[in-house]
C-alpha cells in the first residue's frame, strides 16, 4: 500500500488570499526533536501578478544573506515556481509576525542596494538573468503591502 502524498501548496486555497503576506505553511519535528519551519512569503497575487524571471533571480539573491541577517538558522529561501512569492525554510520555531519583520526589514536593505550579489558566472547558473530595477520595484510593492 503507497503513502498517501500531500503537498501542502497543492491544498491550500490560492483564490481566498490577498497578497502581500507571510503564512507559516509548515512545521516539523525531526526523530532528534528539532523542529523545521517552512514560511510563505508571498509577493504578488497569485494567478494575477507574477514576477518576471529576473526580478525573482535577483531577489533570490539579495534576500539569501538580507534573510540571514534578520533570521537565525535559515536553511534555504527559494523562489515559488509560479513566481509570486519564496519560501523560507528555517530550523526553530518562528511565529508569521517575527518572519514578517524579518521580511520587512530585508527588503528595504533590497531598496538600498547598489547591487545584486553573487551576480558573475563563477557564483551563478544564470547571471544575466537578474533585474535590480525590478527587484526593488517588487520590494517596494511587498513593504507597502505589509504595512
Amino acid at each position: 500500500m503507497r503513502k498517501e502524498i500531500i503537498v501542502e501548496s497543492f491544498t491550500f486555497d490560492h483564490t481566498k488570499v490577498k497578497a502581500p503576506f507571510v503564512r507559516n505553511c509548515g512545521r516539523v519535528v525531526t526523530p532528534n526533536g528539532d523542529i523545521i519551519m517552512k514560511f510563505d512569503l508571498r509577493f504578488t497575487q497569485p494567478n494575477q501578478d507574477i514576477m518576471p524571471t529576473g526580478a525573482v533571480h535577483a531577489l533570490e539573491h539579495l534576500l539569501a544573506g538580507f534573510i540571514r541577517e534578520e533570521v537565525d538558522d535559515v536553511i534555504d529561501l527559494s523562489p515559488m515556481g509560479c513566481r509570486t512569492g519564496f519560501y523560507l525554510i528555517k530550523v526553530g520555531e518562528s511565529n508569521e509576525e517575527e518572519i514578517k519583520e524579518a521580511l520587512f526589514a530585508s527588503l528595504q536593505k533590497v531598496l538600498e542596494a547598489e547591487e545584486v550579489p553573487a551576480a558573475n558566472e563563477i557564483q551563478c547558473g544564470n547571471y544575466r538573468d537578474m533585474s535590480l530595477a525590478d527587484a526593488k520595484k517588487y520590494a517596494s510593492k511587498v513593504l507597502k503591502g505589509l504595512k
